[in-house]
């Protein structure tokens, strides 16, 4: 078998020692004689497994005084709802809206409340205060860290006096950043963390006091914090995966290692689509994503021809989100930047060609 170069958007792709380590947990783990995904959730083994996992993200996003970190299923559309269904109550949140993402999580909290919101775009994201104030009893800011479907990325953390709520779920761990100045973060695994089937979520411990305690069980970050994540079974093979990507990111040197390679192989990039006039870059150049490169010929005909022809050529999932079109280079963490050469020069020569 020949591995092909990933560009999807996500499921993203995976450090190939991870899945190597998964092969071999798969079929016998940990000495057991039984494999990881026949293994309780309520073994020793897989208990030194999830404690491992929050150690690590603990370190990784600096919240581990401050912080219960969750292991929940749902994806991130699930947190569009359990977040204002704990903190709501019927009052009323900021939400700066940068595309698809943030619109559902829009349209789930204005079930529970009020929602304000003061900036609209998917083609950039605001300067930090660019909104202006919040109003008067306002829950919590809620924005999405990096919109996946038109590449744009905040650069900076968006400044407010009340809680901090980020949907990360496309660059968590992908950089330095100042993830304990939120009061909770969460992320689908499936970009930069893992596979899919789990969602990490970081809640500040004094958050879990205004939790909604009328909410049904299963839907009360205070119940999951207390029960360490296992109120019910958890997705025990997807939280592995987290725990071994945590790991494999602390040896390549933590996130400004991370961060330093993300940004090289989004420059080489970049490099190319302000190059030329052939190529057309769909986000604002000063909230461009380190993680989704987004751009087209400017020919929908075109640009089918490169994507079509680029996964001939081992160069898989450029093609755009159905809703946009166009093309998109997703270059998450584990995405290695000779992975980036190749596709640089595809498009080098896909340029001479049809130029």
């Amino acid at each position: 078998m020949t591995r092909v170069h990933n560009f999807s958007a996500g499921p993203g792709v995976l450090p190939e020692s991870v899945l190597q380590q998964c092969q071999e947990a798969i079929w016998e783990f940990s000495g057991s004689g039984l494999g990881l995904l026949e293994t309780s959730h309520r073994s020793p083994p897989f208990e030194a497994v999830i404690q491992s996992a929050v150690a690590r993200l603990g370190r990784l996003l600096g919240v581990s005084e401050t912080h219960e970190i969750l292991f929940l299923t749902g994806g991130a559309s699930a947190q569009f709802y359990m977040v204002p269904m704990n903190l709501l109550r019927q009052g009323r949140a900021t939400y700066l809206e940068t595309g698809t993402w943030s619109t559902k999580a829009i349209r789930e909290a204005r079930r529970f409340g009020q929602i304000d919101v003061p900036f609209t775009s998917t083609e950039r994201v605001p300067g930090p205060t660019e909104w202006g104030d919040v109003p008067p009893g306002t829950a919590y800011l809620h924005y999405t860290s990096n919109n996946t479907i038109m590449g744009t990325e905040y650069h900076h953390l968006p400044r407010t006096d009340v809680p901090l709520v980020v949907d990360a779920s496309s660059n968590m761990l992908s950089r330095p950043w100042p993830d304990a100045a939120h009061d909770i973060l969460y992320a689908g695994a499936q970009k930069n963390l893992g596979p899919a089937g789990v969602t990490v979520v970081a809640i500040r411990r004094e958050l879990l006091d205004a939790c909604d305690p009328e909410l049904p069980t299963l839907l009360r970050y205070p119940v999951h914090a207390e029960k360490d994540s296992m109120f019910n079974t958890p997705p025990t093979f997807p939280i592995f995966v987290v725990e071994r990507v945590c790991a494999w990111i602390e040896e390549q040197g933590g996130l400004p290692a991370i961060g330093a390679r993300n940004d090289q192989k989004a420059q080489k990039l970049y490099q190319i689509l302000d190059g030329s006039e052939f190529w057309q870059g769909k986000a604002s150049p000063d909230s461009r994503s380190r993680m989704n490169i987004t751009f087209s010929t400017g020919d929908p005909a075109l640009d089918t021809r490169l994507h079509t022809a680029a996964a001939k050529e081992g160069l898989s999932g450029l093609k755009g989100h159905r809703s946009v079109g166009g093309l998109r280079a997703s270059i998450y963490n584990a995405c290695p930047p000779e992975a980036v050469d190749a596709l640089a020069d595809f498009m080098t020569t896909f340029e001479r060609t049809h130029g």
